[in-house]
């Protein structure tokens, strides 16, 4: 293998790439990864906001890829980290280390299948998932429905996207639109596809083979490893970027699910047959047998539902028998989905009838599904240590991976301790950030304690004088869906006066809300777990976090309770270990979306008195940034007023680029592709495009156009109206191009 210059050489030009200053943990971090590698040991680095963790994995993970010939594999949770390595990080690191290795550092994007278009879809290779609900069928001039729209966009879209990519477009889809040009991975005809040279998927995987570093997401990593599809390449280096998440992930993504429309849908999906028309009938028997069922843990199963599970698992086999293809006779789509939905529902009911030792199955009642039977592994962690940390060096890191001064607990979660555990080492790096000067924690004291029945007026009255006081400028983390709804709304009527924008997430794709949120001062963003971490709004855009209450599982989680009872039984604090331990992690990951960088300032608010007055509120602050306390209302709002106040200008989010195969942008290197080697000669037949903004997809000419009216001073909206593209778009575009 070629050599490859130390790690101190690589990092400093990486560092200067970004316009950043090396910083003392970053370095610890980034020798910590190399040392992990060379001695095949595991290692937990946490890293606090503002240490640069990204380049402090990527660069090591790079220098591995050129030493061995093999890639890193860089798994995260949030889609929005996925697009910051790959849009902004690697595409910078790979210029500046160019010149030093001797040739570009490669990577690539890789997702589901169901994050793509598909393109026997698109042609009519599958059943429609909503028939005659896409396009009214009257005059031209009917209003068409809003789905159809949708859909009328995603297929304009596919003719001149690169990548396929969902998260390209802008603004975004309803799931219910998408559904209708892809399919998940069962659903997919694989190698028997008569358009697979075409495939977006395969496109991008082939991309994937031969690049330096492959960036996908924990579900994805989990699993290629514990189902053994191979789908990515052969690695020896994992890094798992905020770690913190990644058992609920897996254990998200081994969650099975059965209702009565599932086997409905199976059944009508399996045609006409003897045995599909028998698991229709168990239909009715299901719904009847889970609408008696109490929501909650099922601590044993009913006499009624193991008998009705039986004749469910039975029906779904035979069907399965009837349904399933001759010997090399070829199967269509309709076929193929059919085949999904009725293994699906076989393998659901079969699974729960075994009654598995670390399994546990409770029903929910879903408003719009009826009963809802789900069954889940209470713990992952032997699973995770026999098929993540086995034959690879995992590198694992977050923001909040120590609690109590150790790593324990999260280690215990992932199968890291405990007889038979591998190696590893813990490292926590420290922040850069001066927190008591940067940055108030303000608790609502006199605010009544959460209840129930939802935000009392108090609460909404606290809101409204915090965000006014801000001038917007607010991000909004709530418990729950309902409540964060029901804060946007009373906000969106309490502020008109001041012009301020409240967004609430399921108003669009969650990229595009922050965007709008980073764009804008006087726009809140009001949502849920999404926005508890991964959202990175530095600057005078986000001055403001407020968190409602503080976030325990609910009581009635079966997982939790489950956990709960198991550690108790063992004679250990259950309540501490679970759900204050759960607390803490999402209120440090909360709190972390405040101070992003070192000229950050602001305020974070706690409407929840407990987080002083309760016995375990100490462990709580533990968790936080040692930000300066205080529970004077006064104050804060006197801070927040002078912080808006003084304020700099907000710059404007570009909109996403265009990607390619791959993954990679498809700008930002020039006119040289992101992608070099083998990777570059993948065949792509579709017309090139340099990016997309707002849904239209800019042509060279059409830049050439901007370029050469800005020189000649014509400004944004007569170019606008010379083009025929809407203001937002072409303002977009300019901050893409750097034009500003």
């Amino acid at each position: 293998m070629p050599a490859v210059p130390d790690l101190t050489t690589l990092l400093a030009a990486a560092v200067s790439a970004v316009g950043g200053t090396e910083r003392p943990g970053q370095v610890q971090m980034a020798q910590a990864v190399e040392r992990a590698v060379e001695r095949e040991e595991h290692l937990l680095v946490q890293a606090g906001t503002g240490t640069g963790k990204s380049l402090a994995y990527l660069v090591p993970a790079i220098a591995h890829a050129f030493r061995t010939g093999k890639p890193a594999i860089v798994a995260t949770a949030t889609l929005a980290l996925q697009a910051q390595i790959v849009d902004r990080d690697l595409p910078r690191i790979a210029e500046a280390l160019a010149p030093i290795l001797g040739r570009r550092p490669t990577f690539a994007l890789v997702k589901g299948r169901s994050n793509y278009l598909c393109q026997h879809k698109l042609v009519g290779g599958f059943p429609d998932e909503d028939e005659g609900a896409l396009l009214s069928m009257g005059s031209v001039d009917r209003e068409r429905s809003r789905l159809g729209d949708e859909v009328t966009r995603l297929r304009e879209w596919a003719d001149i996207t690169e990548s396929g990519d969902r998260d390209e477009l802008v603004p975004g889809v309803s799931n219910r639109a998408w559904r209708q040009v892809s399919v998940s991975s069962h659903e997919c005809l694989g190698s028997r596809c008569p358009v697979v040279g075409e495939c977006f998927v395969e496109l991008s995987r082939e991309a994937a083979k031969d690049v330096d570093v492959i960036v996908t997401n924990h579900s994805f990593m989990a699993i290629d490893a514990f189902e053994g599809r191979f789908m990515l390449p052969e690695h020896d280096l994992l890094i798992v970027d905020e770690a913190h998440e990644l058992t609920d992930r897996i254990t998200s993504t081994i969650t099975d699910e059965l209702t009565s429309s599932s086997v409905s849908v199976a059944a009508r999906r399996a045609g006409k047959g003897e045995a599909a028309a028998r698991l229709a009938e168990t239909t009715d028997l299901l719904a009847d047998a889970l609408a008696d069922l109490p929501e909650g843990k099922l601590t044993h199963l009913p006499d009624r539902l193991v008998t009705t599970l039986q004749v469910v698992r039975d029906a779904a086999h035979a069907t399965l028998s009837e349904i399933k293809p001759d010997k090399g006779a070829e199967v269509d789509g309709a076929r193929q989905m059919a085949l999904a939905a009725v293994d699906e529902v076989h393998d659901t009911a079969a699974r729960v009838l075994e009654e598995r030792e670390l399994d546990v199955v409770w029903a929910s009642h879903d408003q719009r599904r009826g009963s809802v039977l789900r069954v889940a592994p209470m713990s992952v962690a032997m699973l995770v240590r026999e098929k993540i940390f086995d034959e690879r060096t995992v590198v694992l890191t977050s923001a909040t991976l120590e609690l109590g001064g150790t790593f324990d607990a999260v280690a215990g979660t992932i199968g890291l301790r405990g007889a038979g555990s591998p190696p590893w080492q813990g490292l926590d790096v420290g922040s850069p950030f001066d927190y008591p000067q940067q940055a108030i924690a303000y608790v609502a004291k006199h605010l009544p304690p959460p209840g129930r029945d939802g935000a009392a007026p108090a609460v909404f009255d606290e809101i409204e004088a915090l965000v006014r006081a801000a001038g917007g400028r607010t991000l909004g983390l709530f418990s729950s869906r309902r409540a964060a709804e029901a804060a946007a709304e009373e906000m969106r009527s309490r502020l008109a006066d001041l012009g301020i924008t409240v967004l609430c997430q399921g108003d669009d794709q969650m990229p595009t809300l922050v965007r709008q949120f980073a764009s804008d001062a006087s726009t809140c963003l009001f949502g849920t777990m999404s926005l508890w971490q991964g959202v990175d709004v530095p600057g005078p855009a986000c001055q403001l976090v407020i968190i409602d209450r503080i976030p325990f599982p609910r009581p009635d989680d079966p997982l939790s309770s489950a956990r709960t009872e198991a550690i108790s039984r063992m004679g250990g604090n259950g309540f501490m270990a679970v759900s204050a331990t759960h607390a803490a992690l999402r209120l440090a990951q909360g709190a972390g979306r405040l101070i992003r960088r070192s000229d950050d300032r602001g305020v974070i608010a706690f409407l929840d008195s407990r987080m002083i007055t309760a016995r375990y509120a100490g462990f709580l602050q533990r968790s936080l940034p040692p930000f300066w306390p205080t529970t004077d209302q006064a104050l804060v709002l006197r801070a927040l007023g002078k912080l808006h106040d003084i304020a700099p200008e907000v710059v404007p989010v570009a909109e996403p680029g265009a990607r390619g195969i791959g993954g990679a942008p498809l700008e930002g290197a020039g006119d040289k592709p992101v992608l070099e080697g083998p990777a570059a000669s993948v065949p792509v037949a579709r017309s090139p495009r340099t990016a997309v903004t707002g849904g239209h997809a800019w042509t060279e000419e059409q830049d050439e156009e901007l370029r050469d009216g800005l020189e000649a001073g014509v400004s944004a909206e007569e170019l606008a109206e010379h083009l025929d593209i809407a203001p937002d778009q072409v303002t977009a575009r300019i901050n893409q191009l750097g034009l500003v």
